[in-house]
């Protein structure tokens, strides 16, 4: 997932939610008992930052996905990591593995109206229309004719979309695709109210009756860079199994406020997409024995500008990829159990589990070698001539970690490191504009697949590339998996793939992520699956 917002992020706390955080009255009380004698049970949480866009054709990043996940519901979903029927009362797929028919459920629209099949045809003809720039469109190019009309070079009149009757939509794809129906639980899947948004174009920048959901929370207030309220769904088809009637999210940027919050009682939860555990928690957590540590599907990397005035050299790039010490990191700054990462892969993924001997960790040696032939290719004859900005978005685990690299990368290879940092949309706008040199970033698979990695970068135009980095082999090595059917045919393409990227290093692979997360007793049922996801609607207050 682009731009992941997971031990990060962004913008400033306002001054109110800082004096609350500090104080330290005691647990807040979660339950409360409504005129009808019924009990209401409400959740506290924090996320890192004000999400960068709530809605579903333009988010790119786990802060928004996380809000979106549970105020919005698509075709289907994923429950205990199987994918299930959500809005889909059936699914029929034909033979040839082609055509897709979704019959709806009879659900309805926070407003009250009916959710149709037109209203997801619009939504992901929304996202495909160029004119709109979803950096995300690419994940619907398996229906027929979506890369074409986003690329402009087809019709929408040819899409592979079409309504059959209010309650049936019809999906043909270009070729047989395992995972769609995992792409249909992804948020640029969701449904969006087509007459609301024709309506009102700017309808998802505000809470209020023009942002109408169809998923188990409703938008109830957004006061910007400071709080988020989700109130359960009277509407939602479902609601008798969603145990939570309010969702308080405070929006902190600080880990360590964070971490202040939960000890005192003031959030119930805290670990990715919830903000994150601060570093210098992780050992007491472990101590105290609550600290949870989940298997992640997921990766962090330093991307490379590709355009740099050095970081355009594939040989520079190689030098500070191999002159990284991924396992002292771990053990010494990260601590939580996270992997070395040697590839662009984690070994989460099936037919990835082992090291494809691409490069190996901390070897100074090679990384040496490569900085001389960089250098020589740039005519530059010693390393203090080289200068290289390291950016990240505001947050204290990406300074430690920065500060890590870059004492390294001066060290070991003499060359001068420079440490920027933002606040996490300024951030997004100068990577999206390669106003930078080397770029930190995460990703989050969006399917528990190995292209999820691999395709943002078939092409320096892909809005999740950042790095202006392209192969025609590698291109044409992705576009061979889509259509090739053999399981094991298609992972060794995409290894193949993997290896043309791990020989020029548009990325540097640091670790694959683990998802550390503490929370209250009282909390049941609340966890993150590989994908980093958190369902609010399974969740429960027992107190």
């Amino acid at each position: 997932m682009k731009k992941n917002s997971f031990l990060l992020l962004s913008m400033l706390l306002v001054l109110s939610i800082v004096l609350a955080a500090c104080n330290t009255g005691g647990d807040k009380d979660n339950t409360a008992t409504k005129d009808d004698g019924t009990t209401t049970k409400e959740i506290n949480l924090v996320i890192p930052s004000e999400p960068p866009s709530l809605h579903p054709g333009l988010a790119t990043d786990s802060t928004s996905g996380v809000i979106l996940q549970n105020v919005f519901e698509g075709l289907t979903t994923i429950k205990d990591g199987e994918v299930v029927n959500a809005v889909a009362d059936d699914v029929q797929v034909s033979e040839d593995q082609l055509k897709y028919t979704f019959t709806l459920k009879d659900t309805t629209w926070s407003n009250g109206d009916p959710v149709t099949a037109e209203d997801f045809a619009y939504a992901w003809t929304w996202v495909l229309n160029p004119e709109n720039a979803s950096e995300y469109a690419s994940i619907l190019y398996p229906i027929k004719g979506a890369e074409a009309y986003n690329l402009g070079e087809g019709s929408v009149d040819d899409l592979g979309i079409n309504v059959v009757d209010e309650k049936t939509l019809e999906v043909t794809l270009e070729n047989p695709t395992p995972y769609f129906l995992e792409l249909t639980a992804f948020k640029t899947y969701f449904p969006v109210h087509k007459a609301t948004a024709e309506a009102n174009p700017e309808w998802y920048t505000e809470a209020g009756e023009d942002y109408i959901t169809n998923g188990p929370f409703t938008l109830a207030d957004w006061q910007h860079s400071a709080s988020i309220t989700l109130e359960k769904s009277d509407s939602y088809w479902d609601k008798e199994n969603v145990a939570l009637d309010t969702v308080n999210i405070s929006m902190v940027e600080n880990e360590t406020t964070a971490v202040t919050m939960f000890d005192s009682g003031e959030i119930d939860f805290l670990g990715a997409p919830f903000q994150t555990v601060s570093l210098d928690a992780i050992d007491r957590y472990k101590k105290e024995g609550i600290l949870n540590i989940e298997d992640y599907a997921a990766i962090y990397w330093y991307k490379f500008n590709t355009t740099g005035e050095f970081t355009k050299n594939a040989n520079i790039r190689k030098a500070l990829t191999l002159a990284i010490n991924r396992q002292e990191l771990i053990d010494n700054i990260t601590k939580g159990e996270q992997s070395p990462a040697l590839g662009m892969v984690p070994a989460a993924v099936k037919g990835f589990e082992e090291d494809r001997g691409y490069f190996k960790d901390n070897d100074i040696e090679e990384a040496k070698k490569a900085l001389e032939l960089g250098m020589k290719e740039l005519g530059i004859t010693d390393p203090s001539q080289i200068e290289i900005g390291l950016s990240i978005n505001t947050s204290e685990a990406h300074s430690v970690i920065a500060q890590f690299v870059q004492e390294g990368w001066a060290k070991n290879l003499g060359i001068t490191v420079s440490i920027d940092n933002s606040e996490w949309q300024v951030y997004l706008d100068k990577l999206n504009i390669l106003d930078y040199d080397v770029a930190r970033m995460g990703w989050i698979a969006d399917y528990n697949n190995a292209y999820s990695f691999l395709e943002q970068y078939n092409s320096a135009d892909n809005g999740n590339n950042d790095t202006g980095w392209e192969n025609a082999q590698y291109t044409e090595l992705l576009k061979q998996s889509v259509v090739e059917t053999d399981p094991e045919a298609r992972i060794a393409l995409l290894k193949e793939a993997e290896a043309i990227a791990m020989s020029e290093f548009p990325v540097a692979p640091v670790y694959y992520y683990t998802n550390l997360h503490v929370k209250k007793d009282f909390v049941k049922n609340m966890a993150p699956n590989a994908l980093g996801n958190v369902y609010l609607k399974y969740v429960d207050i027992n107190k």
